[in-house]
């Protein structure tokens, strides 16, 4: 008798073990899903040309200062201080990954982004690149295949530059008068760049808030790094493609809480166009005031 007692403890036992260990599978699942799709094994007509955002990142805050003072009408790193406005940017798309998951977010708060493309990808990944011109976000120019312009002749960049214009020229073909603008790969970019780009017609758009999403951070620390820092006008930088191994599932989770809580202090959030609009209307004013 006590046997059987033993034995049916035992099947008891081990029966309880076995859900425990499905029921911790579960509850795993949705983590293990976040990591399925991180690009992995990039070809090189899709990868980074200078390599990961986190291995060659480094633009001290004091050149965005220097740039902003040197060339306002031409450095672009925030907006009208007295407006409640936010631009949200993503850099590096599109891909077929996180680019969708941040376009469903968008949609679904009735947000409009900027977008700075890579050619390379926008080639590659064409559909998803007619999907952020339909659901009426802006497009910006983030070269051909993201080298570090520091690091590479002007004529060369140039190329990255035009090279990629042309692509986009076909999905802004019923708007002629669109504002031609350039974000650096990395943030890398110099006073010479600056004059360079700026006499072939562009504007050269920074960021004044940083999410460092990039370095593979949670959705907390992403969240926490916007909405502490942001003020009226700012410009946002997110990602929404990286490199090979990076992770953004943290950036894409964040994005609709970034959103609600900046709703909810009252912030408008607009396209850099309306940004550049809304600092060259602040800058005329200041004027009249100063005469």
């Amino acid at each position: 008798m006590k046997r059987r007692y033993g034995l049916l403890t035992l099947m008891i036992l081990a029966a309880f073990l076995a859900f425990l260990t499905v029921k911790e599978d579960i509850f795993r699942k949705p983590q293990q899903e976040s990591r399925i799709n991180i690009p992995q094994n990039l070809s090189e007509d899709m990868d980074l040309a200078g390599g990961p955002e986190r291995e060659v990142r480094g633009f001290p805050k004091r050149e965005i200062v220097d740039l902003i003072t040197m060339y306002p009408d031409l450095f672009i790193a925030s907006g009208d201080s007295r407006e409640k406005k936010v631009a949200l940017t993503f850099d590096d798309g599109p891909d077929d990954v996180f680019t969708p998951q941040i376009l469903d977010v968008l949609k679904d708060k009735d947000v409009k982004a900027t977008f700075f493309i890579i050619g390379k990808r926008a080639k590659g990944y064409s559909k998803v690149m007619q999907r952020i011109v339909d659901e009426c976000h802006l497009v910006g120019n983030h070269t051909w295949s993201h080298p570090d312009i520091m690091k590479i002749s002007l004529e060369d960049a140039k190329q990255e530059v035009l090279k990629t214009e042309e692509l986009l020229k076909p999905y802004y073909k019923d708007s002629p008068d669109r504002i031609k603008m350039f974000r650096s790969p990395y943030g890398s970019i110099d006073p010479k760049r600056v004059e360079y780009f700026g006499d072939i017609g562009y504007k050269i758009i920074s960021w004044n808030v940083d999410s460092l999403d990039w370095k593979g951070l949670s959705a907390e620390e992403v969240k926490t790094n916007v909405l502490e820092n942001v003020t009226k006008g700012s410009i946002i930088l997110q990602h929404s493609a990286g490199g090979e191994g990076e992770d953004l599932s943290g950036s894409v989770k964040a994005l609709p809480e970034i959103i609600d809580a900046l709703k909810a202090e009252g912030f408008e959030f607009v396209t850099i166009d309306e940004i550049m609009k809304d600092e060259q209307e602040e800058d005329k004013q200041e004027k009249n005031t100063q005469k």
